[in-house]
């Protein structure tokens, strides 16, 4: 291979994979540079261990369904250190009407695949359960395929409004930290058009499905960790990256003929190519100069501000059972707070023996004030004091606030990737990878990244 300069900017878990991937494909690791702008690599994944807690400051996990991060993960040698979900808790709540529920077996983020636990749950009104078994007499809707549609108005039409507010709201909300009005169905989560158009009836879809695959209801199993918290996979990916330069701002970048210059807080690096693997507002700063287009388009792409406040607790002082993974709540509950995982019943190996960690989330696209409160972790402990009944205070509690983290993928998103990656191809060398393309998920990413560095390869060294 010739020997080529590349700098990757930004240190998180699809900057990482993209360094990592193109040591894989034979990068020269001297002419390899990543750029981080804060004081440690990882991003948003994060752990910190304190008094016999693991805790997690951002993603506890990943899906395994989506291959790429398990399969990073055993190219490194981490197989062994994989953790899979306690089964005896493999099921959630949703609040109504400040008591915790269960999600009905066999519900798949919208829609029922059994009869029986819909016919019987407590989160819908009897209205509201008519209203959902109306979808399996509803058209399907002619343009579907064509066009994109918000989560909000997809799940009205087929579902009805109490489905939106009791189920699919709280349920998406905490995977995207989305405004489901605006939320791109298409760009997040396609599968459920695609039942419409294969099957007319989403219920008919999740039924036929789940007697196909011999199982039904929320899939806990495809969730992994690592025995010592997300951060593993950070250490283990900075560990094959010899040459990073934490607390390093990059200003700007520009592009001469075939050559890259990037300026940092004190010296101008020049590069065969670069991988920004940062915010796309970020991204759109940086390139201003090189494509005013390009930074537009980046620019375009909304982000929210979420935290995540963990909690521990002797166990005898919680009254509620646990019995599950955790819990979301419905905006229309009117709480400070997002959602809530039971740390140490999701995964083994997160609390000392008669304790508990509970892992709150805040903030995003629909509660931003509730996010800049100051009293935030007050708020938060008060809302899981009251639906828990937690009779004392916590023995600690810590609080990571990710600002501008998530960005929204928002109706319309995939034609402004499109375009984004038109303009992207007409500047050889430049490759951009991160969350806020196609996936934020961290297996995602790591597809992000690996892409963006193979695209490097192809056009540039090659």
């Amino acid at each position: 291979m010739v020997a080529k300069q590349i700098v990757v900017v930004g240190g998180g878990i699809s900057g990482l994979a993209a360094a990592h991937r193109l040591v894989e494909l034979g990068l020269d690791k001297s002419r390899l540079t990543l750029i981080e702008a804060s004081d440690r690599l990882g991003g948003t994944l994060q752990t910190q261990a304190r008094d016999g807690f693991l805790l997690e400051r951002g993603p506890d996990s990943f899906i395994s369904e989506k291959p790429e991060a398990r399969a990073l993960a055993t190219r490194l040698g981490l197989e062994s250190r994989l953790i899979q979900t306690n089964e005896q808790f493999r099921r959630s709540f949703i609040v109504r009407n400040g008591r915790l529920r269960p999600v009905p077996e066999g519900f798949q983020l919208l829609a029922p695949s059994r009869v029986w636990p819909f016919v019987t749950t407590d989160i819908f009104s009897m209205a509201g359960k008519l209203r959902m078994a109306a979808d399996l007499l509803l058209p399907r809707k002619t343009a579907n395929g064509t066009q994109d549609e918000s989560l909000a108005s997809f799940v009205r039409r087929r579902l009805g409004q109490e489905a939106l507010e009791r189920m699919a709201q709280p349920m998406v909300g905490g995977i995207y930290t989305a405004d489901p009005e605006t939320l791109s169905l298409r760009a997040t989560l396609p599968r459920f058009l695609d039942m419409e158009r294969d099957h007319r009836s989403l219920i008919l879809a999740m039924m036929r499905q789940g007697q196909k695959a011999g199982t039904s209801g929320a899939r806990y199993s495809l969730f992994l960790s690592f025995d010592s918290g997300m951060e593993v996979l950070v250490n283990a990916l900075a560990s094959t990256i010899p040459h990073v330069r934490l607390k390093t701002q990059v200003h700007e970048i520009r592009k001469s003929n075939s050559a890259w210059t990037i300026r940092t807080d004190d010296e101008s690096l020049e590069a065969d190519a670069v991988c920004l693997a940062v915010p796309a507002y970020t991204a759109a700063t940086l390139l201003q100069n090189v494509n005013a287009q390009l930074a537009a388009q980046l620019k375009a792409i909304k982000y929210a501000s979420t935290a995540t406040i963990n909690f521990a607790y002797p166990r005898a002082a919680i009254k509620h059972p646990l019995d599950g993974f955790g819990f979301v709540v419905p905006f229309i509950e009117k709480r400070s707070l997002l959602a809530c995982t039971f740390s140490n019943m999701k995964f083994s190996g997160r609390a000392p023996e008669d304790h508990v960690l509970l892992r709150a989330f805040a903030g995003g696209a629909l509660q931003p004030e509730v996010f800049a409160a100051h009293d935030l972790e007050t708020r938060i402990e008060a809302d899981l004091r009251e639906l828990l009944d937690i009779d004392r205070k916590p023995l600690f509690s810590t609080i990571a606030k990710w600002e501008q983290s998530m960005p929204q993928y928002e109706v319309g998103h995939l034609d402004r990737i499109a375009r984004i990656e038109t303009e992207v191809k007409a500047l050889p060398g430049l490759a951009l990878a991160g969350n806020a393309y196609r996936g934020a998920g961290i297996p995602d990413c790591i597809r992000s990244g690996e892409t963006a560095a193979e695209e490097i390869v192809n056009c540039v060294i090659a």
